[in-house]
């Protein structure tokens, strides 16, 4: 089954207006230097590290820290020849909102060839505008970016039955994090149980066998430690069964959520198993991040529900009324949602204290060796050495250390105290104004 020229200008012009929204989003979050996590910091540097070429060292995450010993996400390097033309944070949000938008124009596509064009359109948009996809967005970059197009794209082959496309867009799935051999392996299964026996069952061997040895032996290869950090995650110190049980409804909650904003129908495909591994490791994580609906850790559950009701609509026409309730759903989420924000003038606004940050910022020469808080990170990697006060030890003697003592982040006030004793030397206060501090190293 083919789609229209039609169909095709639709799924266009719906991936144009997504993307266009979700970079209006993330480029005003970061115009007002809206605090998110040291993620967008860590990833800029590894694209940065790319892009020099060279290896992605994270001095965020630990001075000369690479980061193929923390995840396994190569793929990264993908964004470096971009970035060397346009070295800027936005470069990073801004390929992440692309990737995205991809995953937009594939998944509406596939729901208009098989479900009409108005169905598919509105399952289309109503997947652009799903929680996950927002919440990934407002988290800023994170490397699982690169996996919505790549499902996307598996998910739509498998809903045309064709198969060998679906092996071949899921193996570089591999490249995009460690974790995602088992989504892979569970790929397999699908196609197992869809009749293509034995090339499931190497896809689930292959996705097996790869994410034992990337988490065996090529990260621990590059960690410092020579091992895999997140293995003690599992469970913490009270096993992996009690960890499962942890706050019930909030989980239970987020796995309501995400097959509700399909209407159900994604229960009925075979494709909805490839959840299971993400909320396997999620739900069985001490980090009680990973069990809601925020952060970025549902952004490749929504082209999996999606693409699950599509196939479960084309195998159960009756099915085709839950687009109604996938709507309903979808558009309760959006209630003070991330993209609610562009309705808010004060979104535009220039922020209260926009000045003095780009002046001590502009206050650091380029190239300079720079400690810093969170509040400060992602707009100071571009062009500095950066390194996070948290992780930074005694090995590096910064030239610079600059905090946002106004931020709430609990960033040391005292900025020449905390520097000479923490690096030694003589350090002197070259900038105080609305909370940020900046000390010079004589």
């Amino acid at each position: 089954m083919t789609s229209t020229r039609g169909q095709r200008l639709i799924a266009g012009l719906l991936a144009v207006a997504v993307g266009t929204a979700y970079g209006v989003l993330t480029l005003m979050r970061y115009r007002r230097f809206t605090i998110s996590s040291w993620d967008h910091a860590i990833f800029e540097q590894a694209v940065k590290g790319y892009a020099r070429p060279g290896a992605p060292i994270v001095d965020v995450k630990a001075p000369g820290f690479n980061i193929l010993g923390d995840h396994f996400s190569p793929i990264d390097a993908l964004i470096a020849p971009v970035y060397r033309v346009f070295p800027s944070a936005q470069t990073i949000l801004l390929a992440q909102v692309v990737l995205i938008a991809i995953s937009v124009a594939v998944i509406a596509l596939v729901a208009m060839r098989h479900l009409g064009t108005l169905t598919g359109a509105v399952i289309g948009l109503a997947y652009g505008l799903s929680f996950g996809l927002q919440s990934g967005v407002e988290a800023e970059f994170h490397e699982v970016a690169f996996g919505a197009p790549l499902l996307a794209l598996a998910g739509a082959a498998y809903v045309d039955r064709r198969f060998r496309a679906v092996v071949l867009w899921s193996l570089p799935l591999l490249l995009v994090k460690e974790d995602l051999g088992l989504t892979v392996a569970v790929i397999g299964g699908v196609l197992w149980l869809a009749g293509e026996r034995r090339r499931g069952v190497q896809l689930a061997a292959t996705g097996l066998v790869a994410m034992a040895f990337i988490v065996l032996v090529i990260v621990p290869s590059f960690n410092p430690g020579d091992s895999y950090a997140y293995t003690s995650s599992l469970g913490g110190d009270r096993g992996i069964v009690a960890t499962l049980f942890d706050d019930p409804d909030r989980k239970l909650g987020t796995v309501a959520l995400t097959v509700g904003i399909t209407g159900l129908a994604a229960l009925v495909s075979p494709w909805v198993l490839l959840v299971l591994p993400t909320f396997a490791w999620r739900f069985a994580g001490d980090n009680a991040y990973y069990w809601g609906t925020e952060w970025h850790y549902s952004l490749l559950l929504m082209p999996i529900v999606f693409i699950a009701m599509i196939d479960a609509m084309r195998r159960w026409p009756v099915l085709r009324w839950a687009t109604v309730a996938a709507v309903v759903v979808t558009g309760f989420t959006l209630v003070n949602s991330p993209l609610s924000t562009l309705l808010d003038s004060e979104t535009y606004d220039e922020p209260p204290r926009a000045a003095a940050a780009h002046a001590v910022i502009a206050a650091v020469p380029k190239g300079a060796t720079v400690e810093t808080d969170i509040a400060m990170m992602s707009h100071l990697v571009t062009d500095h050495t950066v390194y996070w006060w948290g992780t930074i030890g005694k090995q590096v003697k910064p030239s610079y250390v600059l905090f946002d003592a106004g931020a709430g982040i609990d960033s040391p006030v005292d900025v020449v105290a905390y520097a000479e004793e923490a690096h030694g030397g003589t350090y002197e206060l070259v900038f105080n104004r609305d909370g940020y501090v900046l000390a010079k190293r004589r």
